[in-house]
């Protein structure tokens, strides 16, 4: 997995709104790239409503969130409109981005929870992984943003 002080490698994934490259997003702002296991899952649907209820602070702090899971653009546009989220979902069906920053399946099966704030400069500054504590992933990257 990545570590705080790499580069974060460029990717281009698709949206709803259309495709998504991180170092055109990293122009204008700082990242919380997030990966996520599942639509509409507890935990996931949890921890997509807390960076929801928070998306104005980054904002303002200077960072978009961008949402990564296995999911279709599809199954991303239904979650959002469900949820009302504010911030795109990436499509990254065949796991190729998951594999690029080292988000492994936790044990083995499910996709992991691992979030990653990332500067505009394009270099990871804080990465949190876990599982099981999905809200505490947006308290983890605002307490980051807000020292950037």
């Amino acid at each position: 997995m990545l570590s705080v002080g790499d580069r974060a490698p460029d990717f281009t994934l698709p949206a709803s709104s259309g495709p998504v490259r991180l170092a055109d997003v990293l122009r204008s702002t700082a990242v919380v790239l997030y990966f996520y296991p599942r639509d509409e899952t507890a935990g996931c649907t949890a921890e997509a409503c807390a960076f929801r209820d928070s998306y104005e602070v980054f904002t303002q702090a200077g960072a978009e969130v961008i949402g990564v899971s296995d999911d279709t653009v599809e199954s991303h546009r239904s979650f959002a409109a469900h949820h009302r989220l504010p911030f795109r979902l990436l499509a990254d069906p065949a796991s190729e981005v998951r594999r690029l920053y080292g988000v492994s399946a936790w044990l083995g099966l499910l996709p992991g929870r691992v979030t990653f704030v990332i500067d505009r400069q394009g270099i990871v500054r804080h990465v949190f992984d876990s599982q099981f504590r999905a809200t505490r992933h947006v308290a983890e990257a605002l307490e980051t943003i807000r020292t950037l």
